[in-house]
């Protein structure tokens, strides 16, 4: 009754169609610094742009040079300056423009559109048991499903990560690809060229296209590296474990919950495929499919994978380079990689890469 009345008493002895009945109050702020002082912070603004010693003519600078012309006079605090050059558009400085974050997997077309999978490997090293071991953990979580594992390890090598691998996909199915960093256990030895290790042999047998993330470049282990940091906070600095066993049946434990709690997001992930049954690796046989490489190329526009320099473009330096080997075919691929532009991968180079039929030197 009391909005009523109010609108009627407003409206008494006008047309109605006369009357504003617009509750919006129009004129300046009543709190508003006054035209003149903003006038006068401008002027000033101006003069030590052009004249100051310093070369300062920021908001605490103009403050400063107020409180000398007008001593006995209040002075708007430092704010009230930068909100009225905000206002009048006297600031020199260009704010940081913030680009949306490119989607998950944004280097691999088929990943990003959400219909491949892939499954990401890391260690996390030199966790030392009290009165016992240092021990290592090699963790996998996928990028979709969030489908994770993490694998307690005293004498980490590359035979046994193989083995680990080859259990998860037993049990969960194979992804489309498998990211790795470009550790030795993963990529094979760096001395020699053309080297093919026994992890990525282990995936080109099994049409898993191995991707390598580029080294010191951040965002491309992300996935792994969060499963890594929550790994350790949930597990590791949570409980005192006297031996490597304790360690391991707790974080099957806490693996198991993680698996379930996260069971939704697979509901929506791409199906993954059945590893053969009777699978057996033949670290012997020729290689077959593609390997990955992800890259910045130097200032010469040369890209640096499998132990050799490839000169890609002289006009694409110190960027990010898709690097396709495609075993079958003989040829090397390289795409131009641009986070501000996450759906155009154009071809910069193709070249013949006829590799050396070297036999593989490890043990089986």
């Amino acid at each position: 009754m009391s909005t009523a009345a109010y609108w009627v008493a407003r409206a008494r002895g006008k047309r109605v169609d006369r009357v504003q009945f617009d509750s919006r109050k129009t004129g300046r702020a009543w709190n508003r610094t006054p035209g003149d002082m903003e006038q006068r912070i401008l002027s000033v603004r101006n003069v030590l742009r052009k004249e100051s010693v310093l070369g300062e003519y920021g908001p605490d600078a103009i403050g400063l040079a107020l409180q000398h012309k007008q001593a006995r006079e209040p002075v708007p605090s430092r704010v009230t300056i930068y909100r009225v050059l905000v206002r009048r558009g006297a600031l020199d400085g260009v704010h940081r423009q913030r680009r949306p974050a490119p989607p998950k997997g944004w280097y691999l077309p088929d990943l990003a559109c959400g219909r491949a999978e892939l499954d990401s490997f890391d260690f996390i090293e030199d966790l030392k048991i009290a009165g016992g071991p240092l021990i290592d953990v090699l963790t996998s979580t996928s990028l979709h499903g969030a489908l994770a594992e993490a694998w307690i390890m005293e004498r980490p090598s590359a035979r046994a990560t193989l083995q680990a691998l080859v259990e998860r996909w037993r049990r969960d199915g194979l992804p489309t690809y498998a990211q790795f960093d470009n550790a030795t256990i993963f990529q094979g030895t760096h001395r020699s060229p053309d080297t093919v290790g026994r992890i990525s042999r282990l995936c080109l047998a099994l049409e898993v296209v191995p991707v390598f993330a580029p080294p010191r470049e951040p965002g491309f282990q992300n996935a792994i590296e969060g499963f890594n940091g929550l790994w350790q906070s949930k597990v590791w600095q949570r409980h005192h474990f006297p031996n490597v066993e304790t360690l391991a049946s707790v974080s099957a434990r806490y693996i198991a919950v993680y698996r379930a709690k996260t069971a939704a997001r697979r509901e929506l992930a791409p199906k993954r495929r059945s590893l053969p049954k009777g699978f057996k690796l033949n670290l012997s046989a020729a290689l077959k499919g593609t390997m990955i490489f992800l890259r910045r190329s130097s200032e010469n526009g040369n890209v640096d994978l499998l132990g050799r320099s490839f000169p890609v473009d002289p006009n694409w330096p110190h960027r990010l380079v898709r690097c396709e080997v495609d075993f079958t075919h003989q040829r090397i691929r390289f795409y131009a990689l641009r986070r501000r532009d996450p759906d155009n991968h154009p071809l910069l180079r193709e070249i013949h890469y006829p590799r050396p039929n070297k036999p593989f030197k490890g043990t089986p």
